[in-house]
């Protein structure tokens, strides 16, 4: 064993009585002399009943404070052999003992500790304290010269040696235990002698106002509040446990602890019991219930009781790790979130509809907090729109900022390719459509727990950026700060983007985002050295010049196919149609599709197609490897510049319109019909009158009457078919009539559109 000064051990027992098992802390170890001085911290032996052991049980109640421990410090001699001897038995172990010093220390214990510090100067110089050992065989003369030299009596320096033997040679070890002698922070009950009956303390703090005037006058009175006894305390505690976090305030908590634990009495009155107090001053009043919950309990206790758990792990609790921690570099791991954008959006097809407020996704990465990508919809959220924001970051940036019409991207080289690991909103990772996506593309995703977005920073970081600057600049947007968002106004003449502009303006934000947030903390000796710009898009640059960052290859195809939505469209003899529109491409005309679907037939196939803009689609090549893109044509029904939620949106109004349509050509239809029945009936009348008047005489031939027909149109109009042709002509007057304000309305319909 190896026996250094200021090390502890501990005997077990050597059968004899002499060395005592106990814990020793050395002094002096000289192997050449074959000594070692230790001195006993605490003996295991059985002590000897002490004669007065009785008396001190019958006055244990009475004590007030613990008795002092006993001094410790005589020199005890081994020899080396002896105590190897008992390591070699082992019933000598070595221990290691720890000092515990109070974290908070007053002015008054710091000058106790500075002077016991000067006072044991000889005590603390390790080698003059050997040396004194091994020339007076014990510390007496160092104790009487510590007296002589500082004015302190012997038993003061005993008492401090006491200290470094118990606790270690170590000025720490001289340190007041002021905060353990009774001082504040102490509880002070004031029970009463089961015995005897009679308080062991009186009442401690201030008088109150009655007693302190009594005082005055030379009488003293005791409180009409009883002081607060172990009972108390035991019942405020145990009725405080059952109250659920967090708590209430103070007034209403303490309520509810006086009626719960100090109601003694009870009455029914018509059928309900109501609890009663016990006479004034015989239950603990407000300060005395804060005072018990209060003393013994930390900052942080109160804290905790005063919110939720959750709240609490969310909003207050201290940072535990950085949010880049356990990504090895850009790629690696990317946090995708939704949230609702604090703005009202125009459709594009007529700026005086209000389509509502966008979702918007965002895609970051957790390495280097850079926006890689994001989407704008009005639906959601769910996982088939996430999978859009998703090719948005891994799809090529020039080919997806063009669809958007913002072609300056986000200001990311290289242009980010799919990420290893995504986290995820627990809704879009439990979704079937995940864990198709997962198996196929993705190499790993997780999820965080429900209503944790302080578990994923980075994305919600950005959430706010976004509507920060969106607030500060945009008209029309809402201040996500109010709590009554979805009860605020909102003029709609302040509202002026569409989703294609306000997609077009999230781009510009977050390129200004990764080319300009400061980034210095982020930076680390050797990417100061190497030049790195502090900011999001600098991190990236330079993971991927010295290749710690994630790269994944896929094709184009590939991400089409598994990331955006899909439809069926029809191949037709004028062009390839999906949801009304018609599109082509030359290669389409090469293949003559549209020839084989007017002489064969038409036939479906896929398509896919990017919500942002309905001016491109991909289908299948005819054979069957790859994709074909088409683009919408000049004669379809919309125009490249409108989204899918507003190419939709205009449909779904035009069936909302159509009951109005329908009525308005059944009216004209059953005024058609009436005339038309008209003119049958009275020529049919007409005619059965001409046919009774005749003559009977022989009637000419066809020929005959058309040539009498022409010549009598030619000279004047027959009297008797006067009231006919009036009405006919009426009716052609109502036609023309009904005609022009149809052209009317709906050249006022293309002037208001226009002029919108």
């Amino acid at each position: 064993m190896d026996l250094i000064p200021n090390a502890t051990f501990r005997i077990l027992g050597s059968g004899r009585p002499n060395p005592v098992p106990g814990l020793y802390r050395v002094i002096l170890s000289d192997i050449g002399l074959n000594i070692a001085v230790a001195a006993r911290i605490e003996s295991e032996e059985e002590q000897p009943e002490d004669k007065g052991a009785e008396s001190n049980k019958q006055s244990e109640t009475a004590r007030r404070k613990k008795p002092p421990l006993p001094l410790v410090g005589n020199l005890i001699w081994f020899q080396h052999r002896e105590l190897q001897a008992l390591c070699d038995a082992h019933l000598l172990k070595e221990i290691e003992l720890s000092r515990v010093d109070p974290l908070q220390r007053s002015e008054a214990s710091e000058r106790s500790f500075k002077a016991r510090v000067q006072t044991m100067a000889l005590f603390l110089d390790l080698k003059k304290l050997q040396d004194s050992i091994l020339t007076h065989h014990g510390v007496g003369d160092l104790v009487r010269m510590t007296a002589e030299q500082h004015g302190v009596t012997k038993h003061h320096v005993y008492r401090m040696w006491s200290l470094l033997c118990r606790h270690g040679l170590h000025p720490n070890s001289l340190l007041p235990s002021f905060h353990r002698c009774g001082g504040p922070n102490t509880g002070r009950p004031c029970d009463v002698d089961p015995d005897t009956s009679i308080p062991l303390r009186k009442k401690a703090g201030r008088k109150d106002t009655t007693q302190s005037t009594a005082l005055k006058f030379g009488v003293r009175l005791e409180s009409s509040q009883q002081p607060m006894n172990s009972s108390w305390l035991a019942t405020i505690q145990a009725v405080d446990a059952q109250i659920p976090i967090p708590k209430p305030a103070w007034p209403k908590r303490c309520e509810l602890i006086r009626n719960r634990g100090f109601c003694g009495q009870a009455i029914e009155e018509d059928g309900e019991v109501k609890y009663l107090l016990p006479p004034m001053g015989q239950y603990p009043n407000d300060s005395q219930i804060k005072r018990a919950l209060t003393t013994d309990a930390t900052r942080l206790e109160l804290i905790l009781n005063a919110t939720t758990k959750r709240h609490f792990e969310a909003s207050r609790r201290g940072l535990t790790a950085k949010a880049w921690e356990g990504s090895a570099g850009p790629g690696h791991m990317w946090a995708i979130d939704s949230t609702v954008g604090d703005i009202y959006l125009r459709s594009s097809i007529n700026r005086q509809w209000i389509v509502g407020r966008p979702i918007v996704y965002t895609i970051v990465d957790i390495w280097s907090s850079a926006v890689v990508g994001f989407y704008v919809c009005l639906s959601g959220p769910s996982w088939s729109q996430a999978k859009i924001s998703l090719f948005n970051a891994s799809a090529n940036h020039n080919f997806v900022s063009q669809l958007a019409g913002a072609h300056r991207g986000l200001g990311l080289q290289p242009a980010p390719t799919l990420c290893h690991a995504l986290l995820a909103d627990r809704g879009e990772y439990l979704s079937k459509g995940h864990r198709e996506t997962a198996i196929s593309i993705l190499g790993r995703t997780s999820y965080t727990p429900p209503y944790r977005g302080d578990l994923k920073g980075s994305v919600e970081v950005m959430h706010r950026i976004a509507k920060d600057e969106q607030f500060h600049f945009i008209p029309g947007a809402i201040d996500y700060r109010r709590a009554e968002l979805e009860l605020r106004k909102v003029d709609p003449n302040k509202c002026v983007l569409t989703v294609r502009e306000y997609t077009q303006y999230l781009y510009e934000l977050f390129r200004t985002y990764n080319l300009t947030a400061d980034r210095r903390k982020r930076l680390d000796a050797h990417m100061i050295g190497a030049g790195v710009q502090p900011c999001p898009a600098g991190l990236w640059g330079w993971a991927h010049d010295i290749g710690i960052a994630y790269r994944k290859k896929i094709a184009d195809s590939d991400l089409i196919t598994l990331l955006l939505p899909s439809a069926t469209a029809s191949i037709c003899r004028d062009g390839i149609n999906l949801g009304g529109k018609q599109y082509m491409s030359e290669q389409v005309k090469e293949e003559q599709w549209t020839t084989y679907a007017r002489n064969l037939g038409g036939w479906e196939t896929k398509a896919f197609y990017h919500p942002i803009t309905v001016g491109r689609i991909w289908v299948p090549q005819s054979s069957g490897d790859g994709l074909t893109e088409l683009q919408i044509m000049d004669e379809a029904r919309a125009s490249a510049e409108l989204t899918v939620d507003e190419w939709v949106d205009s449909i779904a109004i035009a069936r909302m319109r159509q009951p109005d349509f329908e009525h308005e050509r059944n009216r004209h239809k059953l005024e058609s019909w009436r005339i038309t029945q008209q003119i049958l009936e009275r020529a049919n009348r007409l005619n059965q009158e001409a046919l009774e008047n005749g003559d009977g005489g022989s009637a000419p031939t066809m020929s005959e009457a058309r040539k009498m027909e022409g010549e009598a149109q030619h000279s004047s109009k027959p009297a008797v078919a006067q009231d006919l042709l009036d009405e006919v002509d009426q009716a052609e007057m109502d036609h023309e009539e009904m005609v022009g304000m149809m052209f009317h309305s709906q050249s006022t319909n293309m002037s208001g559109i226009a002029h919108a």
